[in-house]
């Protein structure tokens, strides 16, 4: 990212800027206040933040197209702003996502996004419940092998 983009993207107001309460930070200085703010969050959410935070800053790194480089650090901006507004009990307990975000994915982002969502509802399942579903699972995988094994045995 180059050093101009920063005040480029301090001139641009779009809606989601306006969320924002400062102007957008340059890159370096804005991953630093995003390490700090992790420091008030649980443990394990903070090793998986950090890790997220780097990967994300080091694959945009060499970003070039000043649009894409003003919706990094504005995402990451209201991202931090929401941290140091809400604290760490906001930020675990989540919250909706926007409509209007969700008419802007892809179908395949749709598709991860729902993945994630069943991966994340598992997490909290207890042991007896993963069990249960588990072997509904097998009863199901089963049941379509016998169907699948008598529709054979008919067309021979």
């Amino acid at each position: 990212m180059r050093p101009s983009l920063p005040r480029l993207a301090s001139n641009v107001s779009a809606l989601p800027l306006q969320q924002a309460t400062s102007n957008i930070l340059p890159p370096i200085p804005l991953y630093r206040r995003l390490l700090r703010a992790h420091r008030k969050l649980p443990a394990p959410m903070r090793v998986l933040g950090d890790r997220y935070l780097y990967d994300e800053f080091r694959r945009h790194r060499t970003a070039d197209n000043p649009l894409h480089v003003i919706g990094f650090l504005s995402s990451w901006k209201i991202y931090l702003d929401q941290l140091e507004q809400e604290g760490s009990d906001a930020i675990t307990r989540g919250r909706r996502l926007d409509p209007e975000m969700l008419d802007k994915l892809s179908p395949e982002q749709v598709g991860q996004l729902y993945e994630l969502m069943h991966a994340a509802k598992a997490v909290w399942k207890s042991p007896a419940e993963i069990r249960e579903a588990g072997e509904e699972v097998l009863r199901e995988a089963e049941a379509t092998a016998v169907e699948e094994a008598q529709g054979e045995g008919k067309k021979q």
